[in-house]
């Protein structure tokens, strides 16, 4: 009888440290599971804006920066190419979400010219190449360390798109995570031919 008690005792400290790996697994998946609700992440910029705000129908504001590959990139330079720019960063959780989307419809349709500029504020630009290596990004990347770019577009909330038209005209914003159709109607408006959509 007295050697029952230390294996009962055994078990139930077995018992209680699996309910307490499955309920820690539960918690940490339910942290970084996509969440419906959850579709934008709520950002504060330090500074100012300058220039007008982004409209619909107007040109886009322009601006220079470098890319993480140590480009110089204007975006009036893109003229003549649809642009879709859109804003995130690498901590945003429905950035992450929304990312693998971002890259299969931009490779689908960069044949057609398309230009996808993302602007990744509040982080260093190798912690952008490091996320961008490791998720196979392949558009360019911005970062918008001073906060500038994303305050001269008035962003409040990532992720963030602006869709640009080869004239330089924003044709398009969305603002909160978008999915595959939602990328195609969007595209569509700025001169993508993209399939099954309305012509």
């Amino acid at each position: 009888m007295a050697s029952d008690v230390p294996r009962r005792s055994r078990r139930t400290t077995i018992a209680v440290m699996a309910v307490t790996t499955v309920l820690i697994l539960g918690a940490a998946y339910m942290a970084d599971k996509p969440s419906s609700g959850s579709s934008l992440t709520s950002v504060v910029l330090s500074g100012g804006a300058t220039g007008p705000a982004p409209e619909i129908g107007k040109p886009a504001p322009n601006f220079t920066a470098t890319t993480t590959e140590g480009k110089k990139i204007t975006l009036s330079q893109l003229r003549g190419h649809p642009v879709w720019l859109t804003f995130g960063a690498p901590w945003c959780q429905p950035c992450r979400a929304e990312n693998p989307d971002v890259e299969a419809t931009y490779r689908k349709y960069q044949g057609q010219g398309l230009q996808l500029v993302a602007v990744f504020i509040q982080d260093s630009a190798a912690d952008v190449e490091e996320y961008a290596q490791r998720t196979g990004l392949t558009y360019t990347k911005i970062v918008d360390s001073s906060g500038a770019i994303a305050n001269n577009y008035r962003i409040d909330g990532i992720p963030t798109h602006f869709f640009i038209d080869s004239s330089g005209i924003l044709r398009e914003i969305k603002i909160s995570s978008l999915n595959p159709t939602s990328m195609g109607e969007a595209l569509s408006q700025i001169g993508v031919k993209v399939a099954g959509s309305a012509e």
